[in-house]
């Protein structure tokens, strides 16, 4: 029987925070992000509780499900031999996961550190990471939903959360999915190159080739 694994912690750690915020308004607004108190109170911790959030069962199932199913393949694969090892390879997941929800939530901090009716909640930015990190591994792979190669879906993606970020109205976060998916691919790409720099040219090399076997 395998050990649990870092991924499971935290999205059992994240339903069972979620799920005590559904009922306790303190304890949401303690942990929400809210850039006018981050501003006025130096609570930066905020940065990083929000991502324990989500508005709704819906909105909690959706980010728990993404992170569960790619973020297992990643964490594996991560620690791996071949790329960063068990210890390294947790640690470096770890930074990959909360990095993202974190770096994330910069820009909407610049942006609305003034507004004291803006606030976010949600892991969005750092399962977006998640998902775009294992899109390095296999970026012509065909994804279930929506039904395109990762790289095409990875643009779309992109293209998709820049156009509504600006389009505003619908209350998603679409500025975290941005730049949580940017981190995710960029900060994946640097510890190939420290650690593992085969991985980059594997990549390049299967980007190049969708022909090409798995890695």
């Amino acid at each position: 029987m395998g050990s649990i694994t870092l991924t499971l912690i935290i999205v059992i750690m994240t339903a069972i925070i979620s799920f005590q915020a559904f009922s306790n308004q303190t304890m949401k607004q303690k942990l929400i992000f809210h850039p006018v108190t981050v501003k006025q109170n130096g609570e930066f911790y905020r940065f990083l509780t929000h991502g324990f959030l989500h508005g709704d069962m819906k909105h909690l199932i959706i980010n728990m499900y993404v992170l569960y199913v790619f973020g297992e393949m990643v964490e594996k694969a991560f620690m791996s031999e071949a790329l960063f090892g068990a210890t390294n390879g947790r640690i470096i997941f770890l930074v990959l996961y909360f990095g993202a929800i974190i770096i994330s939530s910069i820009p909407q901090y610049i942006k609305h550190k003034d507004n004291q009716y803006y606030s976010a909640l949600g892991a969005s930015g750092g399962t977006s990471a998640i998902v775009f990190a294992f899109i390095i591994f296999d970026p012509w792979g065909w994804f279930i939903f929506p039904p395109l190669p990762g790289i095409v879906m990875a643009v779309a993606y992109l293209i998709y959360s820049s156009y509504m970020d600006k389009k505003g109205g619908d209350n998603i976060g679409h500025n975290a999915h941005f730049w949580g998916a940017v981190f995710g691919f960029i900060f994946t790409l640097v510890m190939f190159f420290i650690f593992a720099p085969h991985m980059v040219d594997l990549f390049f090399t299967k980007l190049m080739s969708p022909s090409m076997p798995n890695f």
